[in-house]
């Protein structure tokens, strides 16, 4: 902005004292809805504390993260999640690669805007919408999926949510359809950060499909398609309107997800302290998928600066 149009008050303030007027509201934002609850639930997680006794909160130290270590329930629904995570962003990936190399190949095709936008659809549904959209699908009386299977093979419609054997698979099936379209957005982003130039030159010399994808699209694209894992993981690992509004953790225990315990541990049972320490543990745990993701992320980085 020119001096000359400048208001009075800009042109009194100093340069790095108006960049920060700018900024403060948006570190204000962040430090009371992210710093100050994550500071006071790592307090409270030395505490017990249980809404419904009505009596105020009594140091334990370390006591409710010992009886996270020590309970079974807790290790075999972190088992139980990151069983999920795998399968969820494993497929996620395989789909949403194969997808995003046809469209991307496909670039004169007629109508390509409009599929690629009802195959965005579905990921910026809200969770519980699709959970119990596809909790109607399953039903074994008015589902249409249990209809066409009686139909097809002959056999009595399956209850898919009600089986501890087909429950997880059919939560799995509809976490897929929501979040492939996210891997295959990844994959179109990663696949256009390749130059052009090296593209048509590696189609000039006649490149097989393999080694074009190795030395050519490869480098330039894992960065993103590396990235698109990594935050896959992270919303895969916290899931829990979807498998709340189709299963509520059950048939049993079948699609007890860690996010599903915390929840009942925060608002069924009201124990805060423990509820609080389960959280931060959880944390710990993707954190340290994050580190991991991070770490390879990096020592690619590292191999194209060598090269």
């Amino acid at each position: 902005m020119q001096p000359s149009v400048m208001p009075w008050w800009r042109r009194r303030l100093p340069q790095p004292l108006f960049a920060w007027l700018l900024v403060v509201p948006v570190l204000a934002f962040f430090v009371i809805w992210n710093i100050v609850p994550l500071l006071w639930m790592i307090g409270l997680s030395f505490y017990r504390y249980i809404l419904t006794f009505g009596v105020n909160p009594v140091y334990v130290g370390l006591q409710n993260f010992s009886q996270i270590l020590q309970d079974y329930n807790v290790w075999a629904h972190i088992g139980l999640t990151v069983l999920f995570v795998i399968g969820a962003v494993g497929v996620e990936t395989i789909l949403g690669v194969l997808l995003g190399f046809a469209f991307w190949g496909q670039t004169a095709l007629p109508g390509r805007r409009l599929a690629l936008t009802l195959l965005f659809s579905p990921m910026v549904l809200a969770p519980v919408a699709v959970g119990t959209f596809f909790r109607l699908i399953y039903d074994p009386m008015y589902g249409i999926l249990p209809y066409y299977i009686h139909q097809l093979f002959g056999i009595p419609a399956p209850n898919l949510l009600g089986n501890g054997s087909t429950a997880l698979l059919s939560v799995l099936a509809t976490d897929v359809w929501m979040w492939t379209p996210f891997m295959i957005l990844m994959t179109i982003a990663a696949l256009g950060a390749v130059p052009r130039a090296m593209l048509e030159a590696s189609a000039v010399d006649r490149l097989s499909i393999p080694r074009r994808l190795r030395y050519v699209i490869w480098p330039h694209a894992k960065f993103i398609l590396i990235l698109g894992v990594l935050l896959r993981t992270i919303d895969a690992f916290k899931t829990f309107g979807l498998v709340s509004a189709m299963t509520a953790g059950g048939p049993g225990n079948a699609t007890q997800l860690i996010s599903l315990t915390l929840y009942r541990e925060a608002f069924d049972s009201f124990s805060m302290g423990s509820a609080s320490a389960l959280a931060l543990f959880v944390l710990f745990i993707a954190i340290a998928f994050t580190s991991i993701y991070l770490f390879v992320l990096n020592y690619q980085k590292r191999e194209v600066t060598a090269e």
